[in-house]
């Protein structure tokens, strides 16, 4: 293997001091522009290459953000990636991308990595199923700071970039309630995510404005799997009132509750009408899509939680800076 090329050896070729060599390969003011010409010339001629780790430690930085996500195969998360990515490379930063496949112990080992590989900061959306986000926590004290984004966890004093998810719960509903349906389900989340609680209350808002009084036993949580959207759906058709209509909460659980109410004979969009969120792409490919989804623009959401990010590490210093609270409005899309 090859020795990397060093500053003493481009000093020894031109005749020069190492600390000459160094000033003008860093462009100082005190070397003429003709030696600093020179000096790059010769370094790229023998290939010299830069020491990161000197840099990364001279300037405080590694220019690394690490970004852990639930599932990459979420057409959510795969978009705001996409726009998370295009930021920072044009910021000059490089990505460090990992899933947590919503598991708490294996987030919880993804943090103490990144933090390990010195990233300058980090972007998160939370598992599922973290309970316990004392690993988000302890990356205070080592200066780090952490933008959360669409999945929220409930703490004080934190930044996050989220969609409005309680008034795109309202919407659906009053969606629902205009085409003359009165029993609407619902099939939520897990209570361990902020976003199902604001779905919940949209819910109930939305009924409430319309004169109808809320049954709480038409709000059915899941884990968000098949198997749960699965035994979600039936115990509301189970209902005394059967549901005429049912909000999931997102088009991947919406899916598996279509797919297992064709199952059950049920007529969808006939006998039961659907309104989900995320508007994701996977509804253009079903045979029976929801008749409308909840806009929750992750490009956006990427886009604003890297910049966040981006401002942090900049103003790291400035005790004064508040907390970043950006929501952005969700938007009813109907389905052609």
């Amino acid at each position: 293997m090859k020795k990397p090329v060093t500053i003493k050896e481009i000093a020894k070729k031109l005749n020069l001091s190492f600390s000459t060599v160094s000033r003008a390969l860093h462009q100082h003011r005190s070397i003429s522009a003709a030696t600093q010409q020179r000096v790059r010339e010769t370094a790229a001629e023998m290939g010299y290459e830069p020491n990161q780790t000197a840099i990364f430690f001279q300037k405080g930085k590694t220019f690394t953000i690490g970004v852990i996500l639930p599932e990459l195969e979420e057409a959510f998360f795969a978009e705001a990636i996409s726009a998370i990515e295009d930021i920072a490379y044009d910021s000059n930063y490089t990505l460090m991308v990992a899933q947590s496949h919503d598991d708490e112990k294996r987030e919880k080992l993804l943090v103490e990595k990144m933090k390990n590989h010195r990233i300058d900061g980090l972007l998160v959306s939370v598992a599922k199923n973290t309970n316990n986000f004392e690993h988000f926590e302890l990356l205070k004290n080592y200066g780090i700071p952490i933008v959360y984004f669409d999945r929220i966890p409930p703490l004080k004093n934190i930044n996050y970039v989220a969609s409005n998810i309680e008034t795109g719960s309202m919407e659906a509903v009053n969606y629902l309630l205009k085409r003359g349906h009165r029993n609407i389900g619902l099939i939520n989340g897990p209570q361990s995510l902020i976003s199902s609680g604001q779905r919940k209350e949209g819910y109930i808002k939305a009924m409430q404005k319309n004169r109808l009084k809320f049954d709480p036993t038409f709000v059915v949580n899941c884990d968000l799997s098949e198997a749960g959207a699965n035994a979600a759906l039936a115990t509301l058709v189970k209902h005394k009132r059967k549901p005429t209509a049912i909000v999931g909460f997102n088009d991947y659980v919406t899916a598996f509750a279509i797919k297992q109410a064709l199952k059950l004979g049920i007529k969808v969009n006939d006998d039961i009408e659907f309104v989900s969120f995320s508007n994701a792409p996977i509804t253009k490919y079903m045979q029976y899509p929801p008749l409308a989804s909840v806009e929750q623009f992750p490009t956006i959401q990427g886009q604003r939680a890297i910049n966040t990010l981006l401002d942090l590490i900049k103003n790291k210093d400035d005790s004064e800076q508040g907390c970043y609270k950006i929501v952005i409005e969700s938007e009813l899309r109907e389905h052609q």
